[in-house]
């Protein structure tokens, strides 16, 4: 096993379908303590927070009286006080078909030289920016208003059309990423003001076309830490990588064992190695169950960028683990060896802090946990 290096201790934030909780480590990783609820009773989507303070929350929610909206805490969960003006589409003009942000589903920081700025991606499908910090919010026209919209192959799921998986660029502010299920993943290198497909290589078994351009479902992106020019995407119909400047995706679920499959919500990259990235598959047979293959849960592991991959379920129920992790719920702190962390629909936390190897439940009961970051 890897010597442990580092003395942080790691803070996990859970959203939940009835509010927020934090689960606190201590440096070893060993005991957590568990605090909140917060937003109570709340249908909370993502709680994330700021990394260029180090101290601001910023949550996305669904309440009761106030309906979709964003909650800011600027004191570590304490207190926290609605957004001023929370997303809204703009007013149907004659003709339009009028929309309505039904849930504000993903929370991204905006870049570090731009320490106000927060993006959201909304259900339905809607990408939305706030330069005060969260506290007013105004609709990314380029792509709400774009006029090959309706190109896009933007369809219905289950919940509705999602913005999801919003990336900034780390080299770049004006360089974002999103996708949208179901729709595709989209680039845009103007901050926003015109988008182009990124799907070449994604195969859709559900469409006529089966290498559609738009008309994709992918359920995570996620851009590599140690570096921007590598993407992974668990989609729909697989597991995919994506190495920039080039525009084909390649499948490389297609190494998973043919009994699991590639199916799955959540993907997860190795803070400090590219090529070391986490999956959670779950049964994507006809009806759709949503839950580990054979009630067995496991997380597999590539080291190879996706050529091979290994099962990893020491730890976790041998039968009757009938879960799943939606896909905002895998996250990876920056300790060494790299601790990982799922959030399920039964309302578990499971940790490993030792890249996968192992695993340990550390919290039980909770709501069903919708998305889970590391603070």
């Amino acid at each position: 096993m890897a010597k442990r290096t580092g003395t942080a201790s790691p803070t996990l934030l859970i959203a939940t379908a009835k509010g927020a909780f934090f689960l606190t480590g201590n440096a070893r990783r060993a005991h957590w303590k568990l605090s909140g609820p917060m937003l109570f009773g709340q249908i909370v989507s993502h709680v994330v927070r700021d990394p260029r303070d180090g101290q601001t929350l910023v949550a996305g929610a669904r309440t009761g009286h106030l309906g979709p909206t964003v909650f800011r805490s600027q004191d570590a969960g304490d207190t926290w006080h609605e957004a001023k003006r929370p997303p809204a589409f703009r007013k149907a003009r004659a003709g339009e078909e009028k929309r309505a942000v039904e849930h504000v589903f993903w929370l991204t920081p905006g870049h570090p030289s731009e320490p106000l700025t927060w993006y959201c991606g909304t259900i339905p499908d809607g990408l939305f920016e706030s330069r005060d910090g969260g506290l007013t919010w105004r609709p990314v026209t380029g792509f709400n208003d774009a006029p090959e919209r309706s190109g896009w192959g933007i369809g219905a799921v289950p919940g509705g059309p999602i913005t999801h998986s919003v990336i900034v660029d780390p080299r770049d502010p004006g360089h974002l990423y999103l996708a949208v299920s179901s729709g595709g993943t989209f680039e845009s290198g103007d901050r926003g003001k015109t988008w182009h497909g990124l799907n070449r290589g994604i195969r859709a078994d559900f469409l006529p076309d089966s290498y559609p351009e738009f008309g994709h479902d992918p359920h995570c992106m996620v851009m590599a830490p140690s570096d921007p020019e590598r993407l992974y995407q668990q989609n729909h119909c697989g597991i995919y990588r994506l190495d920039r400047p080039a525009e084909t995706w390649a499948h490389v679920g297609e190494h998973m064992p043919a009994a699991i499959g590639d199916i799955g919500f959540p993907i997860a990259v190795h803070p400090r190695d590219r090529d070391t990235v986490w999956v959670f598959p779950m049964d994507g047979t006809s009806v759709w169950p949503r839950t580990s293959p054979g009630g067995k849960p496991a997380v597999y592991r590539s080291r190879d960028g996706g050529r091979r991959w290994t099962r990893h379920d020491r730890g976790f129920p041998k039968r009757h683990g009938w879960l799943t992790v939606y896909r905002q719920a895998m996250a990876v702190d920056g300790l060494s060896p790299a601790g990982l962390y799922l959030g399920t629909t039964t309302g578990a936390v499971w940790a490993s802090s030792d890249e996968g190897e192992s695993w340990s439940q550390i919290a039980s009961h909770l709501p069903r946990i919708l998305a889970l970051e590391v603070g």
